[in-house]
């Protein structure tokens, strides 16, 4: 059961949904998890891994599903391939390797049945032992260089309840996200006392342009509310149904919720045309790559803008 000081304990643990089927991407995700699709060179989880642990959260369960052992083979030793690259001298990719088994402690779980992100997060009750936890979901990546979701924990540590990650959206793209009702309270320009949650609401029928991002600080009275929450949208177990209800109670309650806004830099790969420029932009980044594909995308874009 919850305990009212729950929020004075610290944020060690993450939550990391990923049991989805990846249907947008068909067919690359008939036999490979959509969380495994490379971006530049790594798979988009470990970018979710790597942030995670950044932000000093050292113990990571993974709800997963059928056909996602390739993510537990990811953040496992490789014995054979890394004795090979050892015998070669190939020093930088075995580093690049051993890199994924090192970030963190993962576990995993597997949700069962595919009943929405509320069900997914209500499986991780047992391992978060009523502890505040994060979750972060495997579409959204952060920039590191914006480290959210450090913020997020800050305010949590001094506010309680539960924080959301927001960003604003152009008014016709709300449908497509959470929405959320704020409130100034008085801790800082970026932060907001939620006060009402709605799942993809009509452009006619949203309280704001503030979206809810795939990034949450949780307090543990969220499995109580889950338990209760009957399907909503799409018929699954949504986690802003839960959140609202939270967002109505104090903090004897494991209320109330709080929104970060975000203004940095996020990267979709849910999308498959944001999907694409996600590896653009992250790629002109790369010290290793940047100089020689920004030359060539300069050329290519030159030449169809010609065309």
């Amino acid at each position: 059961m919850t305990t009212t000081n729950a929020r004075r304990l610290p944020v060690t643990k993450a939550v990391v949904p990923a049991a989805g089927l990846g249907t947008r991407f068909l067919p690359a995700t008939k036999a490979t998890p959509k969380e495994m699709l490379p971006v530049v060179d790594k798979p988009a989880i470990q970018y979710v891994v790597e942030e995670a642990a950044a932000a000093g959260l050292s113990d990571i369960l993974m709800v997963t599903g059928r056909n996602k052992r390739a993510l537990e083979d990811h953040f496992d030793r490789a014995y054979e391939l890394e004795e090979l690259l050892a015998r070669k001298g190939d020093q930088d990719k075995l580093r690049r390797v051993q890199e994924s088994v090192q970030l963190a402690n993962m576990h995993y779980v597997r949700q069962g049945d595919p009943k929405g992100l509320g069900h997914a997060v209500s499986v991780a009750e047992q391992h978060v032992a009523g502890q505040p936890f994060a979750v972060l979901l495997g579409d959204d990546l952060i920039d590191p260089r914006d480290p959210l979701l450090s913020r997020m924990i800050e305010v949590q540590q001094e506010l309680g309840g539960s924080v959301v990650a927001l960003m604003e959206v152009e008014p016709e793209q709300i449908h497509l996200y959470g929405c959320a009702a704020v409130k100034a309270n008085g801790f800082g320009e970026d932060v907001f006392r939620i006060t009402d949650l709605v799942e993809k609401p009509d452009t006619a029928d949203a309280p704001s342009n503030y979206a809810v991002i795939g990034r949450y600080i949780l307090d543990p009275a969220v499995f109580d509310v889950l338990r209760e929450t009957e399907p909503g949208r799409g018929g699954e177990i949504q986690l802003t149904d839960a959140l609202r209800e939270l967002a109505t109670r104090d903090e004897t309650g494991g209320g109330p919720v709080h929104g970060v806004l975000f203004k940095g830099r996020r990267y979709d790969t849910g999308d498959r045309a944001d999907y694409l420029r996600a590896i653009v932009r992250l790629a002109c980044e790369r010290e290793d790559l940047g100089p020689d594909f920004r030359s060539w995308l300069k050329d290519f874009v030159a030449t169809e803008m010609q065309g």
